[in-house]
């Protein structure tokens, strides 16, 4: 499907892609198990309980980033000594295969690119952030929970950093710091992000102004964490360098976006939204929710002319 039909698609209403489930979806089994859990969340003692442990399957996932290294470093080899000694390098290219003609361990097509020096930097950077947990210790974790509060809530007052007015944002309890466990400090980040970049779909999300509602509505701030923490496993960001089709294509929009990851994360809360309203969804469908969001990212990073996050059709849903 190319870009023009699958916008076409969004703006007729089809914002779960049903007619394209066939598409690979690889990794969201791992999503078997609703991520805000079978229970109210107004309860104070039941959390968000399967992010942490998605991780295990991304670690395995490290295996396989030695071998790619080691067949970068010898293939960009033959071609420098191809450059130097054939000019064409047309032998050599027939004796080792050259990046462009590879294609990634799970054989879904997708090239393995060269990462430009920017490239490399931008994605240690990024992976840099997603290693710093949350820490309700820190003066400076304080300050940005602090700051979410005001740009959510910028007539009202701040509350303590324990007070049951958190549940009001989408928090399970009243000390927000116990939400984010595998999340980490970047889901905090990414929420500020949001808030600031784009505050009318950010407000119109939080107060859930769109549609007919749920009377059981997903929990705002705890969807954020777990948004950040799919978009992690479906790019492939915790295996060393990116070799899932959908991870190879985001090293793309990095490349003229330092805050692609950011970006793609308001885009993915706001067809969350759409995609909870178009199914008429209950809390506990979350997951299920959650699973489509990631299908249907996974196909618009597919397509042929994205080269950054504006241009993806979902990005239309966005409001500044």
């Amino acid at each position: 499907m190319n870009t023009r039909a699958l916008r076409r698609r969004l703006h007729h209403g089809d914002v779960d892609g049903k007619m394209h489930e066939h598409v690979e979806t690889s990794g969201l089994d791992s999503l078997s198990e609703p991520l805000l859990g079978d229970q109210d969340y107004s309860d104070n003692n039941q959390r968000v309980c399967t992010v942490e442990d998605i991780w295990n399957d991304e670690r395995k996932k490290e295996q396989l980033h030695w071998t790619f290294l080691l067949s970068q470093l010898i293939t960009q080899w033959a071609q420098w000594l191809a450059n130097i000694v054939l000019g064409s390098g047309a032998l050599i290219g027939r004796l080792l295969p050259f990046p462009s003609a590879m294609q990634n361990s799970q054989g879904n097509g997708m090239h393995i690119p060269y990462l430009s020096p920017l490239q490399v930097e931008r994605l240690s950077n990024l992976q840099q952030r997603l290693e710093v947990p949350f820490d309700g210790s820190r003066m400076e974790h304080q300050d940005a929970l602090k700051q979410l509060w005001r740009l959510a809530y910028p007539e009202r007052e701040l509350p303590s950093l324990k007070s049951e007015l958190w549940k009001e944002m989408g928090w399970q309890g009243s000390d927000p710091s116990t939400d984010f466990r595998g999340g980490g400090f970047v889901s905090l980040e990414n929420l500020i992000f949001f808030a600031l970049k784009y505050p009318e779909s950010f407000q119109r999300l939080l107060h859930k102004r769109d549609g007919n509602r749920a009377e059981w509505e997903y929990p705002f701030a705890v969807a954020g964490i777990n948004i950040s923490f799919m978009l992690t496993q479906m790019l492939d960001l915790q295996s060393g360098r990116p070799t899932s089709l959908a991870g190879i294509r985001f090293l793309d929009l990095l490349k003229e976006d330092e805050l692609a990851f950011d970006n793609l994360y308001c885009v993915a809360f706001q067809m969350i939204d759409a995609q909870w309203l178009a199914k008429r969804a209950s809390y506990m469908e979350f997951n299920d929710v959650l699973k489509s969001t990631r299908a249907q990212l996974e196909r618009e990073l597919a397509l042929e002319d994205i080269s950054s996050v504006e241009d993806l059709p979902a990005y239309n849903l966005l409001r500044q």
